[in-house]
């Protein structure tokens, strides 16, 4: 069992997204044959979350030994980038990355006028700089099976690819705009010893009485109302009627993407019935608190699961994860280009595409999935590593008796070799770190993802998480309202009494 190296800052929070621009052939322009190529650097400008990428320097001890070849991380991805760019194309690449740590942190820098040309949010954030009309659509050639550089197009996981080409905001698809990275879903890390698979497996379980202060939520509206909204609509999404709806998916995400009046107030309550009832909000603390025996169960995305069952095995503490059955978030973070750092220049567009392609190619997936530990969205097509790389992390020991058959043919597989995508895994993977970084088909068939909310949705929804941290003024007493603004007006006139002294000293 691998041991992932480094911990990814905390995802998603409240919903914050290109019309058509000439795609541009690039494949000409950048063979490096020219001699008007020689001595051309080019200047790629990227932005993607804390700690999301491969920055080398692993010891020679972690090197992953598969059958078709070994794998370590020596350099950072970004100096590997430059150096396999210019072997392939004849250019230099000049790579300006920095990070973000949420999604609407992002989103706030390109507000305020920060330019990049390529960046790495989140679905919701996704589709709303695509309603915005900020992204550049990924070039013909990108799609492009024949070219061997292509490793994305070439590598992809049939099922993420089905997901973005379904996929649709104002009529656009997300695969003309974005080229996914990671995924996974949100569930409920637990410790066995104190609470049950069954209770794990509801999102009520957040406001379970029986857990009292034992229990982390976090500290972002969106993840937080789509709890919200699974735990007062259980009844409904577990409903027979419901299960077998011919039209189940979509009304699967319609419910969870409720933004009703009603719903919202029905949110609202039970956030702060939750709220009294957990350990903390939190957005990265959560983990430390599950592996030091702080708090029972611990609301998380898939990959910080895997990361923190994985520093509980080492302490010889066994922790446990669980996809509560109303339903589960599937998120995807991608890769796309905006318009305003791109513009019309072809040659950051072939950069930018390159880079996806790069961080695409199976023994660099490889490098990223273990450095972070989250999950790609490549499957490597005819590239058996990453395969190789699951079964490395998570197949039977010779001679373990307790072992399960796990199935992943639905991510790796077109439904072509059904059987060849088994692993023999320990028993207790079927709900751990392999159930948490390569979900079931079950559970993939029960989730849903985060719907980009317009400005009037997301107001609302912003609104009720203000009242559910700050406490709503609305629903205090009347003379304590009346205390509360008499003491806002009195320090605000000694501000300016004192801000009118100060002036003529």
């Amino acid at each position: 069992m691998t041991e992932k190296k480094r911990k990814i800052a905390a995802i998603l929070a409240c919903c914050m997204t290109v019309s058509l621009l000439p795609a541009f052939s690039m494949r000409a322009e950048a063979s490096g044959n020219g001699e008007e190529d020689k001595g051309r650097e080019v200047t790629l400008r990227v932005s993607n979350w804390e700690e999301y990428i491969d920055l080398g320097g692993w010891d020679e001890e972690e090197t992953i030994e598969l059958d078709s070849g070994d794998v370590i991380g020596e350099r950072s991805m970004i100096e590997d980038f430059k150096e396999w760019y210019y072997e392939t194309y004849g250019i230099r690449v000049k790579v300006e990355y920095s990070t973000f740590g949420t999604n609407e942190d992002l989103y706030n820098m390109l507000t305020l006028g920060d330019t990049f040309d390529l960046v790495c949010p989140s679905e919701y954030m996704i589709m709303k700089l695509m309603t915005e009309d900020r992204l550049l659509p990924l070039s013909e050639e990108f799609f492009h099976t024949s070219d061997k550089n292509n490793y994305y197009i070439n590598g992809v996981s049939p099922y993420i690819q089905s997901v973005f080409e379904n996929s649709e905001i104002d009529g656009k698809k997300w695969s003309d705009y974005a080229a996914g990275y990671m995924w996974g879903i949100t569930g409920i890390v637990y410790n066995p010893e104190m609470v049950s698979g069954e209770e794990a497996s509801s999102w009520k379980i957040l406001s379970d009485p029986a857990f009292h202060r034992q229990i982390t939520i976090k500290d972002n509206v969106r993840d937080s109302y789509f709890a919200a909204v699974g735990a007062i609509k259980s009844d409904l999404l577990t409903s027979e009627e419901f299960l077998n709806s011919p039209d189940y998916l979509q009304n699967l995400e319609r419910e969870m993407n409720d933004t009703a009046p009603e719903i919202i107030s029905k949110v609202q309550e039970y956030l702060q019935d939750v709220k009294d009832n957990c350990y903390s909000f939190e957005s990265d603390s959560g983990k430390a608190d599950m592996i030091t025996g702080k708090v029972a169960a611990n609301y998380q995305w898939s990959g910080d699961a895997v990361y923190t069952m994985d520093q509980a095995d080492e302490d010889d503490f066994t922790l446990a994860f669980a996809v509560p059955e109303e339903s589960t978030n599937i998120y995807f973070d991608g890769w796309v280009m905006l318009k305003n750092g791109i513009g019309e220049d072809a040659a950051k567009q072939h950069a930018a595409e390159a880079f996806i392609n790069f961080n695409s190619r199976a023994d660099n997936v490889i490098r990223n999935m273990y450095y972070i530990g989250y999950t790609s969205v490549i499957s490597g097509g005819d590239d058996s590593r990453i395969f190789e790389y699951a079964d490395w992390c998570y197949g039977a020991e010779d001679g373990e008796e307790a072992v399960t058959d796990y199935d992943l043919g639905y991510f790796f597989s077109d439904g072509e070799e059904d059987g060849k995508y088994i692993i023999s895994a320990p028993a207790d993977q079927a709900y751990r770190q392999l159930f948490a970084q390569y979900p079931t088909e079950e559970v993939i068939s029960r989730s849903s993802i985060m719907a980009c909310f317009d400005e009037e949705q997301t107001k609302a929804i912003n609104q009720m998480w203000i009242n559910v941290r700050c406490y709503n003024i609305h629903d205090m007493p009347g003379w304590v309202r009346v205390f509360a603004i008499a003491a806002v007006c009195v320090a605000a006139g000694i501000g300016i009494w004192r801000k009118k002294h100060s002036f003529y000293r």
